[in-house]
Parts: structure tokens; C-alpha cells; sequence
């Protein structure tokens, strides 16, 4: 076990808990840290049932669900991050709000590494203003985590060779598929993957096909695993919407513009997954 002291994870939602299940199952005692007590109530719930149902597919041993949610505890201060070694911040995507978390943290003195798991927000820019800029890094997980085997490793203008090094090691530590890439709008993964989903939903907007036909030719043609617009309700309507936001305002290419429909879905509420309906339904 790669050893960097306790974990701090900052955010309880779907990414947060995904994260610190993985810390935990590999040996980590981690801190999980929301202002919502009810979300870390509902994370605890998500990494147990997650944890079960590694077990009755035989991926781990039931033991190991056991001393891998003794080794999580919870808490609704970000004084509970230290004395971390690193601390991975999971809270949603944006740039006023990271920067809240990493200036907090950087008022302990805290001479951890400071991680973000940004999907599009700039590396460079979190780290303006941090005390020593050199320990931020982007730590992009990919969803469900505990599944998911790649993790994007963003350097920032001022990261460190010694701060890169470190976290490449602890995400093979964690049995994930680091790739080192630079701070680019949208990095590699949502750069690609973005502009493939926003052109599923325009052809959904212009009749081209219904939904279902859409992702079905994607899975039997192109042999992915889940349609665009099935992942898109997975990863969450909103979030696609401010990733493709941050790309057409960065670099400035009409081919990152939003679809309207896009716009339309997240303005009635249909979120996809987390509110039941994207743009397939998801009875409870």
C-alpha cells in the first residue's frame, strides 16, 4: 500500500463517495466532508450497497466490506481534513467553489497534496492563490469509480514533477490506469466524449431518431457499452451542459455550442439519472 497518511475527501455526492469507497477498500483511512449531513447519511448508504454488491459478484471478500467502511468516517467541517496527506475535492464543478475549498485548506497550512477531481475547470487556475501551488493537481476519476479503471492525472502550469510522480503512484496504488495530461479545457476525456454527446442529443432534436435508436446504434456500430445519450443521463444532464460551456467559452469553437434541447432539459429539471428522467426514464 502506497503510503500518504490519511485521505481527505472533500464532497459526499456521487463522485466523493465513489472515491472515498476506493481510498477505503485499498487500505486508507479516509474522512469523507460535506456541509450536508444527509448527504454523507445517503454516501455512507450508496458505498455500503456498492460494497455488497462487489461481494455477492465475488470481487472482494466480505471481510473486506466490513474493515473498508470501518476505515470511513464522516464529517460536516473542513477542519477535518487536517493532518491528510492528500486531500481530493469532489464538490461541484465550480471555479468559485473549488477555490472556496482550496483556500480553506490552505489556511491550515497544510503542506498535502491538494487534488481536484474537475471533469473541465482549470488546474492553473484553482491553484491561483494557494500557498504552494506546486502540491495542486487534477485527479480526474472517471464514474462509478469503484469500477472505472482510468484516472486523468492533469498537471497545472506550476504542479510538480515530485507532486505528478506521487499521484500517478497512488492511482496505480488504487489499481487505476493513471494518464498524465495537460490543462487543457476539458482535458482529454470530455474534450472527446462532449462534443459526441451534444451531436446525439441534436440528432434527437431534429428528428433524426428517437433516443433508444440513437444509443442502440452507437452500442451495436461503434461497440460501446452504453449509448451517448444513456451516458449522458448517467453522468448528469447539468454537468454536460457546464463541461460543454466551459469548452465553447475556452477555446472559442462553435462545435462545442450547447444544443438548445441540452438547454431545454436542464432548465425543466430533467437531469437524467439523479432526477429520474434525461432523456430516457428512470422509475424509482
Amino acid at each position: 500500500m502506497t503510503r500518504i497518511g490519511r485521505v481527505a475527501v472533500i464532497g459526499a455526492g456521487t463522485m466523493g463517495n465513489g472515491i472515498a469507497h476506493v481510498f477505503a477498500q485499498h487500505g486508507h483511512d479516509v474522512v469523507l466532508i460535506d456541509v450536508a449531513p444527509a448527504a454523507l447519511e445517503g454516501a455512507l448508504r450508496t458505498i455500503a450497497d456498492n460494497l455488497s454488491r462487489q461481494v455477492k459478484k465475488g470481487v472482494i471478500a466480505p471481510e473486506l466490506r466490513e474493515s473498508t467502511l470501518a476505515r470511513i468516517r464522516t464529517a460536516t467541517s473542513l477542519d477535518a481534513a487536517a493532518g491528510a496527506g492528500l486531500v481530493v475535492e469532489a464538490v461541484p464543478e465550480s471555479i468559485e467553489l473549488k477555490r472556496q475549498v482550496f483556500a480553506a485548506l490552505d489556511t491550515q497550512g497544510t503542506d498535502a497534496i491538494l487534488a481536484s477531481n474537475t471533469s473541465s475547470i482549470s488546474i492553473t487556475a484553482l491553484a491561483r492563490g494557494v500557498r504552494q501551488p506546486e502540491r495542486v493537481i487534477g485527479m480526474h476519476f472517471m464514474n462509478p469509480v469503484p469500477v472505472m479503471k482510468l484516472v486523468e492525472v492533469i498537471r497545472g502550469l506550476q504542479t510538480s514533477d515530485e507532486t505528478t510522480a506521487r499521484v500517478l503512484e497512488i492511482a496505480r496504488a488504487l489499481e487505476k490506469t493513471p494518464v498524465e495530461v495537460r490543462d487543457f479545457p476539458g482535458f482529454v476525456s470530455n474534450r472527446v466524449l462532449m462534443p459526441m454527446i451534444n451531436e446525439a442529443i441534436y440528432c434527437l432534436m431534429e428528428g433524426v431518431a428517437t433516443a433508444e435508436s440513437i444509443d442502440e446504434v452507437m452500442k451495436l456500430g461503434m461497440n460501446h457499452p452504453m449509448g451517448p445519450l444513456a451516458l449522458a443521463d448517467l453522468i448528469g444532464l447539468d454537468t454536460c451542459l457546464f463541461i460543454l460551456e466551459v469548452l465553447h467559452r475556452e477555446l472559442g469553437e462553435d462545435k462545442y455550442r450547447p444544443c438548445p434541447l441540452l438547454r431545454q432539459y436542464v432548465a425543466a429539471g430533467w437531469l437524467g439519472r439523479k432526477s429520474s428522467r434525461g432523456f430516457h426514464s428512470y422509475p424509482a
